[in-house]
């Protein structure tokens, strides 16, 4: 008689234990999303990039950041924004924002992007968080961006070729131990868009990879 396939855990269950025991760094009295929400080497450059195209639209534009994790990356976009939906999968991480970052432009809410309808919005902030979801949920969080004008991305590839979307169990890790990374444009997802803009690349000094942000525009 053989055992069966355990089945992998729902991705709330998954994020919901990475911070629970600090799987992402951090201490054990607050939410850490990582060092690529705090190391400035990354920060930096990014939220340089992001400040300039809101400034391009007069600081006009409803931002969806889907995967706003701790916040620390949110609350220094909020200002170059009309208003900011901040969603993420954890709710005590979301009840935890509510409490820290007060503001009648910003709403926080507990959402599963892969399942859940999203608020409108003018653009979609997307910042490490596809890499992190299986090739499904990919899918079906693709299908609801054509609803939006702007795409922000940002995924941690591999430095030189590597095979895009090679499929994961969604969690903690992604793809870079497979040669992998996230390309929406590439098969099996094909996302449609207008326009491409690179907005940066950072090499990480890990050695690990790199982390690239695009711009898309959808219409």
């Amino acid at each position: 008689m053989t055992k069966k396939n355990k089945q992998p855990w729902p991705t709330k269950a998954v994020m919901d234990q990475i911070y629970e025991r600090h799987l992402w760094g951090g201490n054990d009295h607050d939410f850490y999303s990582g060092s690529g929400s705090h190391d400035p080497e990354i920060t930096i450059p990014y939220l340089s990039a992001v400040t300039h195209f809101l400034k391009t639209h007069n600081n006009n534009l409803i931002v969806c950041d889907l995967g706003c994790g701790d916040f620390n990356i949110g609350k220094q976009l909020l200002p170059f924004t009309k208003h900011y939906n901040a969603i993420d999968i954890v709710e005590n991480l979301i009840n935890r924002n509510k409490k820290r970052y007060p503001s009648e432009k910003v709403s926080f809410q507990c959402l599963d992007i892969s399942k859940d309808a999203l608020p409108p919005a003018d653009c979609i902030i997307l910042r490490q968080v596809l890499q992190h979801l299986s090739n499904t949920e990919i899918h079906n969080i693709l299908n609801k961006l054509y609803d939006y004008k702007y795409i922000i991305l940002t995924e941690h590839l591999p430095s030189g070729d590597f095979i895009p979307n090679s499929d994961i169990i969604s969690g903690q890790g992604i793809r870079i131990k497979k040669n992998s990374g996230v390309d929406i444009l590439a098969a099996p997802f094909h996302f449609k868009v207008k326009e491409i803009k690179h907005l940066g690349k950072q090499i990480l000094n890990d050695g690990k990879g790199c982390l690239v942000t695009m711009l898309f525009t959808l219409f």
